[in-house]
């Protein structure tokens, strides 16, 4: 079975990007353009296995759109440089997995999507 990823991202480039890679490693995606576009989503039917959530995008501050998301998991994608003791902040919520780096290698991304999906 095909696994479920979903990109958030305000930047079109960046969802294209990763669409591309993670459905030309046989990933099924839905796209959104910002936390209030992804809550909107996830009240579909098709509930993603993975969020990947762009942490700096206009309209509803990512964090409390995070706190609305359950029994969901997330990796945080961003082109914010963050100490660790950020990103220990950033993923305290418990559905928070991982934190990955914009601009990012394409391999260590699916390496993180399979890692977190199976």
């Amino acid at each position: 079975m095909k696994k479920t990823i979903m990109v958030v991202d305000d930047e079109p480039d960046n969802i294209t990007t990763v669409k591309t890679v993670l459905e030309n490693n046989d990933y099924d995606v839905i796209s959104a353009v910002s936390g209030d576009d992804c809550l909107k989503k996830l009240k579909g039917k098709k509930k993603p296995h993975l969020i990947l959530m762009d942490i700096m995008m206009p309209g509803t501050p990512v964090r409390e759109v995070v706190k609305k998301i359950k029994g969901i998991k997330i990796a945080y994608l961003s082109v914010v440089r963050t100490s660790e003791a950020e990103k220990e902040e950033l993923t305290k919520e418990k559905n928070i997995v991982d934190f990955i780096q914009k601009p990012f290698d394409i391999q260590e991304l699916l390496e993180k999507v399979k890692k977190i999906v199976g």
